[in-house]
């Protein structure tokens, strides 16, 4: 009986290995002890890229030969810090990234923005840490029916499950922020590996669920990194707007919030807002409505399709 129940298992596990996959499911669940930290533990002062002006003169570009997409001579990748950048432009136009990074994310599966030609937008907030106003973004969501992706830490998860199980149960997508949300290109291959599959793995065990979408912290990668996450089977999802919504002691109102979302909206938008803002929470129902008096609608970011390779 055992081995006939074992028979069945394998090959279901075969059938199975293009999508989510045996082999996924036991990586991440294997018999180690993940202790997630408390929240005084991250580095959290510095989320995102500081590159997000919409004055072109100021933005940092790299040239070719510090985004190559080769192996470098010693056979290894390039573990250059490579900081995500993005130049907004006026008018709703779709702004750009820097030179040579759409092209390298692509090679790796990965993604910043949706398809152009729609007037179609995507809302994602990053979960660091709790500041009380994620409850109203959630109920906000709800009202409007908007699906929107959280990417957490491990302390999030720790301290704050029961905002993670709403965020399942009404149907939003929850990303992977890391443990620690260390610097990637600071931690060598295991750990990154540590890093977001032992998150994942305490996800699955509560939620039954694995965390496909990953989210580098602070905006920092490099190929190496990007290489050793897609073969973990892991998609980076970056962002075509952002702004420094990020600081504790920076509180300008919903009325900022909900300019500088309005006059940067673009089709295909992923927006990146930070749940720990109070600006975005009280101004997050008024942005929805705006957008869609645009003629904007929210998607979900599963329909974007994902690059499998650079061409």
């Amino acid at each position: 009986m055992y081995k006939r129940l074992f028979i069945i298992i394998l090959a279901l596990c075969v059938g199975l290995a293009a999508g989510t996959g045996c082999s996924r499911q036991e990586d991440s669940l294997k018999p180690v002890e993940v202790s997630l930290p408390g929240e005084n533990t991250l580095d959290l002062s510095v989320e995102v890229s500081g590159r997000l002006s919409e004055d072109p003169i100021e933005r940092v570009s790299y040239n070719e030969d510090e985004l190559s997409v080769e192996t470098l001579e010693n056979g290894l990748l390039s573990n250059k810090v490579l900081r995500w950048g993005i130049a907004r432009k006026p008018n709703n136009q779709t702004p750009d990234a820097d030179p040579g990074t759409p092209e390298l994310i692509k090679k790796y599966s990965s993604f910043y923005i949706g398809d152009t030609s729609k007037k179609e937008i995507y809302l994602t907030f990053d979960e660091g840490y709790e500041n009380g106003y994620t409850a109203k973004i959630l109920d906000v969501l709800r009202d409007n029916k908007v699906q929107g992706v959280f990417f957490i830490t491990g302390p999030y998860l720790k301290n704050h499950e029961d905002l993670v199980k709403r965020m399942v149960d009404e149907g939003h997508i929850v990303g992977n922020h890391t443990v620690n949300h260390p610097s990637l290109p600071d931690i060598e291959d295991k750990k990154i590996e540590e890093e977001f599959m032992g998150l994942d793995r305490v996800f699955y065990e509560k939620f039954g669920k694995h965390m496909k979408y990953i989210r580098a912290p602070k905006g920092e990668y490099s190929e190496r990194t990007l290489a050793v996450t897609q073969k973990l089977g892991l998609i980076n999802m970056f962002w075509s707007f952002a702004y420094d919504d990020w600081y504790r002691d920076k509180v300008r109102g919903a009325d900022y919030a909900y300019n500088i979302v309005m006059r940067n909206l673009h089709n295909g938008a992923i927006i990146l807002l930070h749940a720990v803002s109070s600006d975005n929470s009280d101004a997050l129902d008024r942005i929805i409505k705006g957008a869609r008096e645009k003629g904007y609608e929210f998607g979900s970011v599963d329909n974007i399709a994902v690059p499998t390779d650079g061409t």
